[in-house]
C-alpha cells in the first residue's frame, strides 16, 4: 500500500504593518430616517501589510444605535496594542485569523468587518483572484436600489426623478414621519414615475402592529417590492403573528444582527421572508455567511444594505452577496453620496446594476494610485 504525502512547501505571507486611519468622508446632502438625520460620515480604514508587499484594505462605520458600537469605540479597539497580536502571522491562514478576529473583538462588529476585510482582501490578491470567486461567486450582477430619505412630497419626487436620470430604475424611500404622509409618498411616485420604477420602502421600526396593518390596506395597489422593518427591533413575535401575505414582503433589518437572531427569526414560523445582511451590523463576512446559510435554509431571500460607508467595505459587501445564490436585492448605495472617498475602483455600477471589476481581492485602489 503506498502513501501519498504532500509537502507543504509555499512560502509564508507574514503580516509586517497594521494602518489605522480616520476619514471624515462627508456627504454631498444630508438625510433622514425615522430616528436621525445624518449630515456627515466618519469610517476607520484599516491597511494590513504583508512582507511580499501586498496590502489589504478594510472599512467600518458601525451604527451605534443598531449595534451599541459608535466609531469612537471601533477607534479605541484598533490601536497598535490590540492589534499586536496579529503581526507577524501568516495571512494565508485566513480562516484562523477570521474567527480570532472574532473571538478577540465579540462586542466590536465594526472592529471585526475592518479586520476581517482587509485579511480577505490581502488573502485574495494573494491568490491573484477577486474575492467573490474565491467565495464561491454564483450571481454576476444585481440592481442597487438608491434611498430617498424622510422629506416632503415635492422633494421626494424630484430625488426620484434625479436618480431614475442617472440609469436607477429600484428606489428605497424611507417611511416614519406619519403614516397618511408616506402613503402619499408613495401614492405620488407610483402616478409621477408608473411601472418604470421599483419602489421599495423602509420604515426602521416606526410602525406599530396596527399601523402595519393600516400601511398594508392603503398601498395594496400600489405594487411595492418589499418593506424593511417596520416593527420595533425586538418586536419578533409579532412579526411572526403576522399573516404571510403581510410578513413575506418584510426584510428584517434591526432585527438581524447575528448568526444566532438570524435563527430565532427562521426558527418556525418565520417572522419574515427576507434577510437584510449588513456586514456593518454583524460584524464581518464570515458572520454574514452564515447569516445567509441559515437563510437559505429557511427558504428566506437576502437583501444586502449598508451604513454610509466608504467604497472598501461596500464593496466587500458586494462581493459576498454575489456568492450566495439566495441573494435576491441589493442596497448598496452608501458609498454614492459621498463627497469624498480614499480609494477609487471597487465595483461597476452601469445604469444602476452593481457587478465587480474582476480585478484581484476587493479590485479597490487607494487614492493617488493608477
Amino acid at each position: 500500500m503506498k502513501v501519498f504525502r504532500t509537502l507543504y512547501t509555499a512560502s509564508p505571507m507574514k503580516i509586517k504593518h497594521i494602518h489605522v486611519n480616520r476619514a471624515d468622508l462627508a456627504l454631498t446632502r444630508p438625510y433622514s430616517i425615522a430616528y436621525k438625520t445624518v449630515t456627515s460620515v466618519e469610517n476607520c480604514i484599516v491597511e494590513i501589510v504583508a512582507d511580499n508587499g501586498l496590502y489589504g484594505l478594510g472599512a467600518a462605520n458601525p451604527s451605534k444605535y443598531v449595534v451599541g458600537e459608535s466609531l469612537d469605540d471601533t477607534w479605541r479597539e484598533l490601536q497598535p496594542p490590540h492589534l499586536d497580536w496579529l503581526l507577524y502571522r501568516d495571512a494565508r491562514h485566513l480562516g484562523v485569523l477570521c474567527r480570532e478576529v472574532q473571538e478577540r473583538f465579540p462586542k466590536n462588529p465594526g472592529v471585526r468587518i475592518a479586520l476581517e476585510t482587509a485579511l480577505h482582501d490581502l488573502f485574495a490578491k494573494h491568490l491573484g483572484v477577486p474575492l467573490a470567486a474565491f467565495l464561491g461567486q454564483k450571481i454576476h450582477s444585481l440592481p442597487t436600489s438608491v434611498t430617498i430619505g424622510i422629506k416632503n412630497v415635492d422633494e421626494t419626487l424630484a430625488e426620484a426623478d434625479e436618480y431614475l436620470q442617472r440609469g436607477f430604475r429600484v428606489l428605497k424611500v424611507k417611511l416614519g414621519s406619519s403614516l397618511d404622509e408616506d402613503v402619499e409618498r408613495l401614492v405620488k411616485l407610483r402616478e409621477r414615475f408608473g411601472n418604470k420604477v421599483t419602489v421599495r420602502v423602509d420604515a426602521n421600526q416606526a410602525y406599530t402592529v396596527q399601523d402595519l396593518g393600516r400601511f398594508y390596506l392603503k398601498t395594496a395597489g400600489l405594487n411595492l417590492e418589499l418593506i424593511e422593518q417596520p416593527l420595533p427591533a425586538n418586536a419578533v413575535a409579532e412579526m411572526k403573528s403576522l399573516p404571510d401575505r403581510m410578513k413575506l414582503p418584510i426584510a428584517a433589518d434591526e432585527s438581524l444582527i447575528t448568526p444566532l437572531s438570524a435563527f430565532h427569526l427562521a426558527e418556525p414560523p418565520a417572522a419574515c421572508g427576507i434577510f437584510n445582511i449588513k456586514l456593518m451590523k454583524c460584524g464581518g463576512i464570515t458572520q454574514a455567511l452564515e447569516i445567509a446559510s441559515i437563510a437559505r435554509q429557511a427558504n428566506i431571500d437576502l437583501m444586502w444594505g449598508c451604513n454610509d460607508e466608504s467604497i472598501v467595505s461596500i464593496t466587500a459587501a458586494l462581493h459576498t452577496a454575489l456568492a450566495c445564490p439566495n441573494t435576491k436585492y441589493l442596497d448598496l448605495d452608501g458609498s454614492l453620496d459621498l463627497a469624498k472617498d480614499v480609494v477609487s475602483g471597487g465595483f461597476v455600477l452601469r445604469d444602476g446594476f452593481m457587478s465587480i471589476n474582476g480585478e484581484p481581492g476587493l479590485g479597490v485602489k487607494k487614492s493617488g494610485q493608477s
